[in-house]
């Protein structure tokens, strides 16, 4: 079976969808399984990923809402001679799978319909969900009722109907799938399969007096501070200003027994490090992109506390690779961060910094509590180890592929289907 995935959440310093394909490229070549990847880049080309895998690069004009993305636009699809028709014409892949909203959603619709020029051609077309409309909508650009009314419309319109099934990696980013799922006449299927971590390269082994004191001299904190660790893009979304708030509070509370570090870039970066500068001399300190996936790890294993401030995760994969590290993890107790965080493993609180701060604080006190944290964040890692993640999104996609090819339902059932319900006199057809 050959997979064919695009995405426009590519480029070389993404975040989760990106690592979320790389895991699954590696997991390809494990299982000996053909996988294409389609991505935005500068220029056109292609490239090869171990015997089993190919990337194609599609030449995209950058994103107006986040420098270093870019969009792969419709032409590459809709024009007879486009990049993308050229590829499904070459590759002819099984199932095809868009991680996309908003540009690439109407070529699930022309492959399900057969309207792309192929002959005898009709993959299966799944639609995979790691982020929701809602929420990005807020974010960038309005939250207000005609906002979410519209984002309703969008997603039950022009959204969920395009696809034969759906995958979404948590029930947080399912729930607005339901929601649009309600009155199409077609069958559909919504599955949820979590994101993972790395559990060898993020490991409590890591941890040393020595890589403790090279970050202490390197980052410039105050020997015995306990250091707090944020790793995430610098964007709107992710909700950061909810650190640097808690750093005041604990700078107010506690002066300089905390040191923060911000491991990631972003929009956000320059004014964020302006408000430390002018508030919070010496005691935050902003790190960039860490390439180096070795360096992130020492980094997770040798700090005392993750903060994770976003209380709209979609999933949340740089607080599992925490507690993959042996990391206690901070984090509002709401959105798919909850698919796995819980009493017990990790310490959850409303998104304040009066509730972050005072878990910072406790604690250094509480040598107990941080012991049993870190045990039982790295089990519930374990659970997400990247190989059994990846390989349970290959048996689903042989499951909707023999689905979509007409074989009796079976496997593992879906989170919900659509409903076809008859509402003020008249039938919703999609």
């Amino acid at each position: 079976m050959k997979t064919l995935h695009l995405t426009n959440c590519w480029h070389a310093e993404s975040g989760g969808i990106a690592t979320f394909y790389r895991e699954l490229m590696r997991q390809a070549e494990v299982e000996r399984r053909q996988i294409r990847l389609v991505v935005p880049g500068a220029e056109d080309g292609v490239g090869t990923h171990g015997r089993y895998g190919l990337i194609y690069t599609v030449r995209s004009r950058p994103s107006p809402f986040s420098p270093g993305y870019r969009i792969i636009l419709p032409p590459a699809y809709l024009h007879r001679h486009g990049l993308i028709r050229a590829i499904l014409t070459q590759e002819r892949p099984d199932l095809v799978e868009c991680c996309d909203k908003y540009t690439l959603t109407y070529l699930a619709a022309l492959l399900r319909i057969r309207r792309l020029g192929i002959p005898n051609y009709r993959p299966a077309v799944v639609g995979l969900t790691c982020e929701r409309m809602d929420e990005n909508m807020a974010s960038y650009l309005f939250s207000n009722p005609l906002a979410r009314a519209f984002c309703r419309w969008y997603m039950r319109r022009l959204y969920f109907p395009m696809f034969d099934h759906h995958i979404a990696v948590s029930a947080h980013t399912a729930d607005e799938l339901e929601h649009a799922s309600e009155g199409h006449r077609v069958r559909r299927g919504v599955w949820v399969r979590p994101m993972g971590a790395d559990c060898r390269l993020f490991s409590p082994l890591r941890r040393s007096d020595a890589s403790r004191q090279w970050i202490e001299s390197r980052w410039g904190a105050p020997e015995g501070a306990t250091l707090l660790l944020y790793a995430g893009r610098l964007a709107p979304e992710k909700n950061v200003e909810l650190v640097i708030e808690t750093m005041r509070l604990l700078e107010q509370r506690q002066n300089g027994r905390f040191h923060l570090l911000l491991a990631g870039d972003g929009v956000l970066r320059s004014a964020l490090e302006r408000v430390c500068m002018r508030e919070l001399p010496g005691a935050v300190c902003f790190l960039g992109y860490l390439k180096d996936r070795e360096a992130l790890a020492n980094l997770y294993a040798n700090c005392d506390a993750f903060l994770h401030p976003n209380p709209r995760e979609p999933f949340g994969i740089a607080p599992l690779e925490a507690m993959a590290s042996g990391l206690p993890v901070i984090a509002p107790n709401s959105g798919g961060i909850t698919a796995y965080a819980k009493t017990g493993n990790a310490i959850l609180v409303d998104p304040t910094p009066e509730a972050f701060a005072a878990s910072a604080i406790t604690l250094p006190e509480s040598v107990t509590l941080v012991e049993s944290l870190r045990q039982a964040g790295r089990a519930t890692a374990e659970r997400f180890d990247w190989p059994a993640v990846a390989s349970s999104f290959f048996q689903l996609y042989e499951e909707l592929y023999a689905i979509v090819q007409g074989a009796p339902e079976g496997g593992t059932a879906p989170a919900f289907y659509s409903t076809y319900p008859v509402r003020r006199g008249f039938r919703w057809e999609s």
